[in-house]
């Protein structure tokens, strides 16, 4: 392995986990429990790709995966296991700024992609730096080619420092794209932009892409918790108080918003996302108070489940899915998540909006940088440090 691209990985690490090396308690419930019946094998053992951030599918009846590339590609293949090559769907490498937290981040395609070709994504770019969320379209004549000319810039926003960029996008339910924002970045939110709620970082946003408003070129949805405020707070606003949230994904059965934010110094968080909501950050880091003994939790959400950081358990959350694929016994319907840095994955039992249990499934090396599923409710493992693609099997006994 070069240098560089060691260098690279460990300030991915450092910039996910807040830049603190310290030590701190283990949760309990973490790192001792008994690893689950699954192991993890190469999905499509005959590919890679570089720094993957992202796997997602369209809802089109082909049954193609795609796999976002962090420098600034998109790929795309045949959910078979012995394919041998994934072309570049899309390029915008020029476009892109990345390194450590910043790149191409994320891809939704539209809930009607098959008529109309549309996909979203979100990428660092500009200088100064700005987050970008821009449509693009497949190409007319390839379905397997988009068309780099016909990005539509929907919103821009600058990012004050290089990480915590959020960076996810997915459609809900509903039919509105949803999109996570870090708070900008540094350490401890200096300017408090989560809370803020006049600014975009460090929330959660959600637009109508199918309408317009004005000079926008997208909508407000009319029950935006914020839409037609006189405080001046932005309508796009969903839900605030979120330091870095990385993955973010709907149960697709209860519509249910599930996201892993990124702790500073102590903890990470696994939330339920709902309209409205205040996460705390940064008067709470997780279900602790923030550089304060005490603190005023009137109103805030508190996670539903949250874990200290250290050696045995982690330092930078990264969420994942409520499992529903059936060939997956004893996982179906619970929370599947990680930790980047230790790679540990664990599968998260709720009811009644409370954490059950939490129990360790198994463990990936090389960097757990993302967490996909495909368009039959399968589940895959981005390796972000071998470029490696795993799903989870059944430990033979």
């Amino acid at each position: 392995m070069k240098m560089p691209f060691i260098i690279s990985l460990l300030n991915l690490v450092l910039l996910l986990a807040g830049c603190d090396l310290s030590d701190s308690q283990q949760d309990s419930n973490n790192g001792n429990t008994p690893p689950g019946k699954y192991e993890l094998v190469a999905a499509f053992p005959n590919l890679t790709v570089e720094q993957p951030v992202e796997l997602t599918s369209p809802n089109d009846g082909t049954d193609r995966i795609f796999v976002v590339a962090q420098k600034g590609k998109i790929h795309v293949f045949q959910n078979k296991s012995d394919v041998n090559s994934a072309p570049v769907f899309l390029d915008i490498s020029n476009r892109v700024v990345e390194g450590g937290e910043r790149g191409l981040l994320g891809l939704a395609f539209h809930p009607d992609y098959k008529s109309n070709g549309y996909f979203y994504v979100n990428y660092t770019g500009g200088s100064p730096l700005q987050t970008f969320i821009s449509r693009f379209k497949v190409s007319a004549g390839n379905p397997n080619q988009a068309d780099p000319g016909s990005e539509e810039i929907l919103l821009r926003f600058n990012q004050p420092y290089a990480n915590h960029n959020g960076g996810k996008v997915t459609f809900g339910n509903d039919g509105y794209l949803y999109i996570a924002v870090g708070d900008g970045g540094s350490g401890g939110d200096p300017q408090n932009y989560a809370q803020n709620r006049k600014e975009l970082l460090g929330k959660v946003l959600r637009i109508d892409v199918n309408k317009t408003e004005g000079n926008q070129k997208y909508a407000i949805p009319n029950d935006n918790p914020f839409k037609g405020n006189t405080e001046g707070n932005r309508p796009e606003i969903f839900a605030y108080g979120l330091r870095n949230p990385w993955r973010m994904n709907f149960d697709r059965v209860t519509g249910t918003l599930w996201a892993g934010d990124v702790g500073q110094n102590k903890i990470e968080e696994v939330s339920i996302i709902q309209k409205g909501g205040n996460y705390g950050w940064k008067i709470m880091e997780g279900d602790a108070c923030f550089e304060a003994q005490n603190c005023d939790k009137t109103n805030l959400q508190e996670p539903i489940y949250a874990y200290q950081q250290g050696s045995d358990t982690g330092r930078s959350i990264t969420g994942g899915y409520v499992v529903r694929d059936k060939n997956l016994p004893g996982l179906e319907g619970k929370y599947i998540y990680g930790d980047f840095v230790t790679g540990n994955i664990w599968a998260l039992t709720f009811a009644n909006n409370k954490a059950v249990k939490n129990e360790l499934v198994t463990k990936l090396d090389n960097g757990l940088s993302s967490f996909g599923e495909d368009s039959k409710n399968g589940i895959y493992v981005l390796a972000y440090g071998s470029g490696k693609i795993y799903k989870f099997s059944p430990v033979q006994e």
